[in-house]
């Protein structure tokens, strides 16, 4: 059982039909085909708005071009400390900015506030030897399975307009976000502010489809060239476009974080109940963070049962990993079954009973 992430799984069968039909047939390259066509106009329909669709086959790609289209060579740009832009992409934003530095700032459950980016903004140096901060960006949901509400989106975009920074949502997991809101693509975006978003598609029933969604015209005037120097225009891009035509098709992108959400909850509900586990932060979309003893690590591991360990550095004030615990995470998808959650609960509470003898 992989509980490793949610991009180990395939794509879903809507996703992979309408790819076959995409096969099908000859159609003009790079992106001037009919299903990018209709796919970028599902977009605008999506976010209730006009906006500028870039196909992508990575999300490193979608971060590191939407970052580069805002942070100019000698800009910062600000994010969690263990965001993934910062911790897991290579570099790649650095690189596609030509110099632009990442700047990461703490806060508990990978979250930044709205008061902390103000405070850091308002203390920076103003003179040339100084970069300046050029753009914020967040993940939703963050690192540690958070997702921000309405309000904290709304609170940071306005600090973004009283500092002049473009706005980026790295939004990988941006359905499961979305679901756990109960909200609408553009109640969670630009109408708090967001100017541009990666959007993704792998994790949640695609093969390899993200999307940066531009909604500040001046920051899609360079994106179509940056694309294309990055290798990221597909000559059969509607290979890519296809996905999403699969993906959105009838509720199915939300259907699919529907139900990864609710196996991340019944699993994180069922861990909470096992003796000597505890867990790190609220599952909120389909991430589950448990602190588990040792004694439990071992058995779901003996178990074959596939994760991650986790970094404890954004935990709660006051909140700590013991010397006889780990702090572990778990990742359900569109595909994970009831079966395998109950599978790795029976093997939890078995190890927490045989402990407990002991």
């Amino acid at each position: 059982m992989n509980f490793a992430s949610d991009n180990i799984v395939g794509a879903s069968g809507p996703v992979l039909e309408a790819l076959v039909r995409a096969n099908d047939r000859a159609l003009p390259a790079y992106g001037g085909d009919e299903i990018t066509a209709r796919v970028e106009r599902t977009f605008a329909q999506v976010f209730e708005r006009d906006c500028a669709v870039f196909l992508v086959a990575t999300g490193t790609a979608a971060n590191a071009l939407a970052l580069a289209s805002a942070v100019p060579p000698w800009g910062r740009a600000l994010c969690h400390r263990e965001a993934h832009v910062a911790e897991d992409e290579c570099g790649a934003p650095e690189f596609y900015t030509h110099g632009g530095k990442l700047v990461g700032l703490p806060g508990a459950g990978a979250k930044i506030s709205a008061a902390s980016v103000s405070e850091y903004v308002a203390n920076l140096p103003k003179n040339v030897k100084q970069m300046p901060a050029k753009a914020l960006s967040i993940s939703q949901a963050t690192e540690c399975g958070l997702v921000y509400d309405i309000e904290e989106i709304a609170a940071l975009g306005e600090v973004c307009r009283a500092h002049e920074l473009a706005f980026h949502l790295d939004g990988a997991r941006f359905a499961n976000a979305m679901a756990s809101l109960g909200c609408t693509p553009a109640e969670m975006t630009w109408k708090q502010g967001v100017d541009i978003v990666s959007f993704g598609g792998t994790k949640n029933g695609c093969l390899m489809a993200e999307a940066i969604v531009v909604f500040d015209g001046r920051l899609a005037e360079s994106l179509a060239y940056r694309r294309k120097r990055a290798g990221q225009l597909i000559s059969k891009g509607r290979l890519i476009a296809a996905q999403f035509d699969g993906y959105f098709a009838d509720g199915h992108w939300i259907a699919n974080a529907r139900h990864a959400n609710h196996m991340a909850k019944l699993l994180a509900d069922g861990l909470a109940d096992v003796e000597g586990v505890r867990l790190a932060w609220l599952a909120q979309a389909n991430e589950v963070f448990p602190i588990l003893p040792r004694s439990v690590d071992r058995a779901l591991q003996a178990a074959g049962i596939l994760y991650h360990p986790w970094s404890d550095l954004s935990l709660p004030e006051g909140q700590r990993v013991g010397p006889d615990e780990v702090l572990v995470r778990l990742v359900t998808s569109f595909a994970t079954r009831e079966e395998e959650v109950q599978d790795v609960l029976r093997t939890a509470r078995s190890a927490a009973l045989r402990h407990a003898a002991e």
